[in-house]
């Protein structure tokens, strides 16, 4: 039976059904296979008004409306500006701003989807696991920074016998950050009080989004009352798609839980008795695996109630492991066939082909896998900042 049930699963995926109704039927069929059918449809309501009966869980919408207002008021536009007149005049200028803006709105983002993959991955870890989740952002500003000044490092040097653009002039660039300066605070503003324990990750979404709308509408005028049905259905798609994978992901986890299959999980690592950083890279690479075929949020709700116990028991540090994780899951996303971003970039650059766009992902692709291997070596990068400011 268990047999059959993992082969109606894997076809399911196969057949691209939505990873939230394939995660839904697998916790139905679960119950009807393994736990007496009919009797135990009673769970459903109960896992799912349990799933999300959490308070930090009012961040996510939050932070998905926060950058739905952003996107709409292209407030990421005036920022690419910014480092277009600050660092445009370096070898590979205008991917060296790119990264810059990128870089500001890595902490508070203007894309939807990015939203839900960084805070809304820390926030879903942090419900999952119990950890603070103002550890959780304190731990990636290190990394974050770093990988930042690598990709820069790596433009930089690639680009070095290139044509430069002209630099801006100091009247340019102190123009565009007074035009700026609004957009620019805003990560300060969310993150910093975060940091400094001002106001709680949910609070600082609510802050955010009022600060939001303040800049667009009465600063920038770039969004307009009309615009606000749009950015609310926007965002009500968003929230609606994370909170079905995780009711889909708890009925999934549920029978696996009922299956005792974490159990056996832990037992199999414990009795192979090999090393705990083989284990670890057997991690990374089934999460590698995963993030080929499976989106961000999925892969973090389906594997992280099984990891959890395998990492905390191997004496890993569970916040480090999250700045890994998260990593991974950013790796994932230009990881072929399914890695989103190169759609993206794919859909606003019609010229290139996908496989042009895969190559040049490359070697992005290995400073993040460098990053990780940085982190194995000194893991007091993400560990340090949350130890001295919490």
């Amino acid at each position: 039976m268990s047999a059959v049930y993992t082969i109606i699963i894997l076809a399911l995926f196969a057949l691209g059904m939505p990873v939230a109704f394939v995660l839904m039927l697998g916790g139905v069929l679960g119950m009807l296979f393994f736990l007496g059918g009919p009797a135990a449809f009673t769970q459903i309501p109960v896992i799912a008004y349990k799933t999300l009966d959490d308070f930090v869980l009012v961040a996510v919408p939050l932070y998905i409306l926060m950058s739905e207002i952003l996107l709409k008021g292209k407030v990421g536009n005036g920022l690419f500006e910014l480092g277009s007149k600050w660092l445009g005049h370096l070898p590979g200028g205008i991917g060296v701003a790119t990264i810059f803006a990128c870089a500001i709105f890595a902490a508070i983002s203007g894309s939807s989807v990015a939203t839900a993959v960084t805070i809304g991955a820390m926030i879903l870890y942090g419900s999952i696991t119990g950890e603070s989740v103002g550890k959780l952002f304190l731990s990636g500003i290190v990394p974050g920074v770093l990988m930042t000044f690598f990709f820069i490092c790596y433009l930089v040097f690639r680009c070095r016998h290139m044509e430069r653009q002209a630099a801006a002039s100091w009247q340019e660039r102190w123009a565009i950050l007074k035009e700026n300066i609004w957009g620019l605070f805003l990560p300060i503003l969310v993150v910093g009080g975060i940091y400094t324990g001002l106001f709680t990750p949910t609070e600082a979404a609510a802050v955010g989004t009022f600060y939001s709308l303040i800049i667009t509408f009465f600063v920038y005028r770039t969004v307009k009352l009309r615009d606000m049905g749009e950015i609310l259905t926007a965002t009500v798609k968003t929230t609606s798609m994370i909170f079905a994978i995780m009711i889909g992901a708890m009925l999934f986890g549920f029978i696996l839980t009922a299956l005792q299959a974490p159990q056996a999980l832990m037992a199999l690592v414990t009795d192979a008795q090999v090393s705990r950083w083989l284990v670890f890279i057997g991690i990374n690479i089934v999460l590698l695996a995963l993030g080929c075929v499976l989106e961000t949020v999925s892969i973090i709700l389906i594997t992280l109630p099984m990891l959890y116990p395998i990492v905390k028991s191997l004496g890993f540090d569970l916040i480090w492991f999250n700045v890994v994780m998260l990593i991974n899951m950013e790796l994932a996303l230009i990881t072929p066939p399914v890695g989103m971003n190169l759609f993206v970039i794919k859909g606003i650059s019609p010229d290139s082909t996908i496989g042009q766009i895969i190559r040049g992902s490359v070697p992005f692709a290995i400073i993040m896998g460098l990053e990780i291997v940085l982190l194995c070596l000194a893991p007091d990068l993400a560990t340090w900042l949350p130890a001295v400011l919490q």
